[in-house]
C-alpha cells in the first residue's frame, strides 16, 4: 500500500518538473503544510511563487459487505500565487487563471501516471472526487486554488499473524 511519504515525493516531483513551478533545493516552490497556515499567512521567508502545497489527508474505510475493503484518503493540494496589491482584481483574476491552468496540467499528469505501473502512488486516484475552490489571503497577498481529491485504495484484508501475539506461535 502506498504511504504518505510516497505521495509527498510524488507531488514534490510534480513541483520540480512543471515548467511554471520549477521547485529546487535552492529555490523552494513546494511545501508540506496545512490549509490553516496558508489562510493565516505563510510565516516563512523561503517561499517562491507559484508554489505547490501538499496538505495532509484524512481517511475512512468503505466495506462492501466484507468482500472489498477500501481505504479512502481525502487530501488536498494548493496552488498559490502572489499579487502585489490585494485590491487589484485584474491581477487576482490573472493568478486564479494561472493556478487553474497549472492545476489542470497536474491533474492531466496524474491521469497519465495513473495508467503507469511504475507510479503506483496515484493508481487509485479518483477523478470524480476532485473539486476545487478559489482562495485569497489578504495577510500575505496569496491568491490560489485548493484542489481536494480522494485516493480510494483496496486494502489487504489478510491478517498478518506476525502482528498478533495470540495468532503467532513464535511470540510465546
Amino acid at each position: 500500500m502506498t504511504k504518505f511519504s510516497d505521495l509527498i515525493a510524488y507531488f514534490e516531483n510534480i513541483a520540480r518538473t512543471h515548467v511554471d513551478i520549477q521547485h529546487s533545493d535552492n529555490e523552494k516552490h513546494f511545501f508540506r503544510i496545512e490549509i490553516d497556515e496558508v489562510l493565516a499567512g505563510i510565516n516563512r521567508t523561503d517561499v517562491n511563487y507559484p508554489m505547490l502545497i501538499l496538505e495532509g489527508y484524512s481517511f475512512d474505510f468503505t466495506d462492501n459487505r466484507s468482500d472489498n475493503l477500501l481505504k479512502n484518503r481525502q487530501g488536498a493540494f494548493v496552488l498559490l500565487g502572489h499579487v502585489a496589491d490585494i485590491s487589484d482584481y485584474d491581477a487576482i483574476h490573472e493568478q486564479w487563471e494561472l493556478m487553474e491552468d497549472i492545476g489542470t496540467d497536474i491533474l492531466i499528469k496524474i491521469r497519465a501516471d495513473k495508467r503507469d505501473n511504475n507510479v503506483p502512488v496515484v493508481r487509485d486516484f479518483n477523478f470524480a472526487s476532485v473539486s476545487a475552490s478559489l482562495l485569497m489571503n489578504e495577510i500575505g497577498n496569496g491568491v490560489g486554488i485548493r484542489f481536494r481529491y480522494t485516493i480510494a485504495s483496496p486494502t489487504d484484508t489478510d491478517i498478518d499473524i506476525s502482528k498478533w501475539m495470540d495468532l503467532n506461535p513464535s511470540s510465546e
